[in-house]
């Protein structure tokens, strides 16, 4: 059995961010594992040949008789896996050298820890994703700020997923990450290696740029899912984002304090307010 799963969901990823991405993972300085890759859009044939082409057995690629959904796709790639632990890693962003390596060896050596991951480069390495790197304060960070924990750097110990009946919901999509911590914050303990392991590609063809909408929603049901669990959290809450026309104009923005979201109408008109 292998150490590692690599979980991939793919969709129309783009033929040179694809070779990019496989490459980082064949190139681990850590060689046991399984490389499961689950194409999504199973119309668009250049994936399926573009993998074959590596001609690696560690690699297992299958497809979706038709688009199923990100979270779908998680799930059946959980299913499929063998590894100890977990590595999720989306279509279109690199992991470095000692990724792998790193990761489990923190898992191993730390037992009561059950999700590790890391600060990442954006693309051009001119600026790091940094977050809280303990678990206190990651989980404090779940409940006030949002997602700290980078998810396609991120490595689990499966044994907990499964003892806990815990995996991606649909019906959080797409920030079915997010809540995946959420679900995990009473179950393990978390942590952030202190050094960039993955080079996470922002462009605007991701899901954080053509979601956002969608995103915000969701995680304003996820916050009110962690104030009600996480009280003493909760009351430590403030927090503000908007939608913008034009990329500078406030259409709706969200007030978030303690127990209250508050949407408002170009910063002025209260439009609804939410109490959990």
């Amino acid at each position: 059995m292998p150490k590692i799963s690599v979980l991939t969901p793919l969709y129309k990823t783009n033929p040179e961010h694809l070779k990019e991405m496989l490459e980082s993972i064949l190139s681990q300085s850590f060689r046991d594992f399984e490389f499961l890759l689950l194409n999504d859009s199973p119309e668009c044939g250049y994936i399926k040949e573009t993998i074959e082409s590596y001609n690696d057995k560690r690699v297992i690629y299958i497809e979706n008789e038709k688009n199923m959904g990100i979270s779908y796709s998680r799930n059946r790639l959980l299913d499929m896996s063998k590894g100890e632990y977990i590595a999720i890693f989306d279509h279109d962003d690199i992991s470095l050298p000692q990724r792998l390596e790193k990761e489990s060896g923190f898992l191993d050596n730390n037992s009561d820890t059950g999700v590790v991951s890391s600060f990442a480069y954006k693309i051009n390495k001119k600026s790091k994703i940094t977050n809280p790197i303990n678990n206190i304060e990651i989980k404090k960070g779940l409940v006030i700020k949002g997602c700290v924990m980078l998810h396609t750097g991120a490595m689990i110990r499966k044994s907990v997923l499964v003892q806990n009946n815990i995996r991606w919901e649909e019906a959080f999509s797409p920030c079915e990450d997010y809540m995946m911590w959420a679900r995990l914050i009473d179950k393990t303990m978390f942590y952030n290696i202190e050094e960039p392991l993955v080079i996470y590609r922002s462009h605007e063809g991701n899901t954080s740029h053509l979601q956002k909408e969608k995103m915000l929603e969701k995680e304003c049901r996820i916050k009110n899912y962690l104030w009600s669990k996480y009280p003493y959290f909760s009351k430590l809450n403030s927090s503000r984002s908007s939608i913008k026309l034009f990329g500078f104009i406030p259409f709706i923005t969200i007030e978030a304090s303690g127990n209250k979201i508050k949407y408002k109408l170009f910063d002025i008109i209260t439009l609804i307010k939410i109490l959990k």
